[in-house]
């Protein structure tokens, strides 16, 4: 497990969030999520490759996460940090729940915010089982409770084997509103679960 950086920010790759209970518990499943192609993958200059911003927002903690090209409406919960110093995950029976670091960057404020759930659980897909069919472009929308709605647009999308995780790519600090949105992908193996995550790459477009 990786330890909060000295930006504050997070790792998620935790075991709880990697363990594919529902591709254990089917035997010979085949229905593994879907995963991103090349063709998501960021660009030479980055990410996002520098795409115009909107203006940050003021610091609100965020309630609620929609991506409605794949489906995802769900609430969002503080996460804290566990005693090793990794990113707490949310409750794996609730699945249609994400969470988010609540001791750094909220979205929509200048700054790199972490949201992070589940892919699946022991009964089935979980709310980010589709994350790794995400296409740039598509829009993340995050209710704050403020009243506001921060909008996002999608960069990039890209898978990493666990081993080759790069942390100050995804967890580094940014200079205007960013957005990372992680759970478990890659390879999945019967005794470790998966071996990797999809992280989806934003940042602020908008707001209402």
């Amino acid at each position: 497990m990786r330890r909060v950086k000295d930006t504050a920010i997070a790792a998620v790759t935790a075991v709880a969030l990697c363990s594919g209970a529902w591709l254990l518990l089917g035997g010979g499943r085949t229905d593994a999520p879907p995963q991103p192609s090349a063709a998501q993958a960021g660009t030479a200059t980055g990410p996002d490759g520098r795409g115009a911003a909107a203006p940050a927002l003021p610091p609100s903690p965020p309630d609620r996460v929609r991506i409605p090209a794949i489906g995802v409406d769900a609430p969002l919960t503080g996460l804290g940090l566990t005693a090793t110093g990794s990113l707490d995950v949310p409750p794996a029976e609730k699945k249609n729940l994400a969470g988010w670091y609540e001791a750094g960057t909220t979205p929509g404020e200048t700054g790199t915010a972490i949201v992070a759930g589940h892919v699946d659980n022991a009964e089935g897909p979980a709310v980010f089982y589709r994350l790794g069919a995400l296409k740039k472009g598509s829009t993340i929308e995050v209710d704050r409770r403020d009243g506001g709605v921060a909008v996002f647009t999608v960069d990039a999308v890209e898978v990493y084997a666990a081993d080759a995780f790069p942390d100050e790519k995804v967890y580094g600090a940014a200079d205007r509103p960013e957005l990372r949105v992680i759970t478990c992908g890659g390879a999945y193996s019967r005794s470790t679960g998966y071996q990797g995550n999809v992280v989806v790459f934003a940042h602020l477009t908008g707001s209402r």
